[in-house]
């Protein structure tokens, strides 16, 4: 489930806020798998949420796959994965990440990161499902960036076109610790997850040259059936990435 660098909305538009009834925290479980753990990692994809049973304040949760090397791109890269889940409330999401569905991700994996997250703007859904801001931007602050969408078949083509150019420029943005490609389904069901230093980076990549025709081009011709463009406050990370370790 290979995935392409997402065209954010236009920095410029507002953002909705969500409702109270919508999940108010996410959690975002990256993995790479060790070799030998690689057919235990499959299953977690092919079984999918399914696999996580009944969790106490999980509102929605997918099973994603990645890019090569967890980037973006055609060709998959069956070492990493991710999990994402919206939950109600902050408890709820440590609980589970603390619990034993997250540590056997863990415990199978030679690299894990793990991001708790709340919003600070949300627009749109995935598979109908939202999120509420709950907590508010401050300058300076490291932000994160989730965008996700529902690529329409007819405009599959053209929105891989625009894949090399703009993985080249996220991969080389000022100020972008992490890029993440996910995918929760081949082609046509896409996400990007994205690590900044501040909102003043984010906004400057979302305004660069192969960005912007990328977002020119996806909401002047309806490229997306559904989607979801999420930015969010860190409330703690947690783990190693390529290398590179969080605290």
């Amino acid at each position: 489930m290979a995935a392409a660098p997402l065209p954010a909305p236009p920095a410029a538009a507002p953002a909705a806020t969500g409702t109270a009834a919508a999940a108010t925290v996410a959690l975002l479980l990256l993995v790479r798998w060790r070799t030998n753990a690689l057919a235990w990692g499959l299953s977690r994809l092919v079984r999918g949420p399914r696999a996580l049973g009944a969790v106490p304040g999980l509102r929605f949760a997918r099973v994603l796959g990645c890019g090569r090397h967890g980037g973006f791109g055609l060709a998959p890269g069956l070492d990493h994965q991710g999990l994402i889940g919206f939950f109600d409330d902050e408890s709820s999401a440590r609980a589970f990440a603390d619990g034993a569905i997250a540590g056997a991700y863990r415990a199978h994996a030679g690299e894990s990161l793990t991001l708790l997250l709340r919003a600070t703007a949300s627009r749109g859904s995935w598979s109908g499902a939202t999120l509420a801001q709950s907590a508010a931007a401050e300058p300076g602050a490291p932000m994160a960036a989730l965008t996700r969408a529902a690529i329409r078949p007819r405009h599959a083509a053209r929105f891989w076109r625009h894949a090399p150019a703009t993985h080249e420029a996220l991969a080389r943005a000022p100020g972008c610790r992490l890029a993440v490609g996910l995918g929760e389904a081949p082609l046509l069901r896409q996400a990007t997850f994205s690590l900044w230093d501040g909102a003043a980076a984010m906004d400057a990549y979302a305004r660069s040259g192969a960005h912007q025709a990328a977002i020119a081009g996806a909401y002047r011709e309806g490229w997306f059936g559904e989607s979801m463009f999420v930015r969010f406050a860190p409330v703690s990370i947690e783990g190693q990435w390529h290398g590179r370790q969080y605290t």
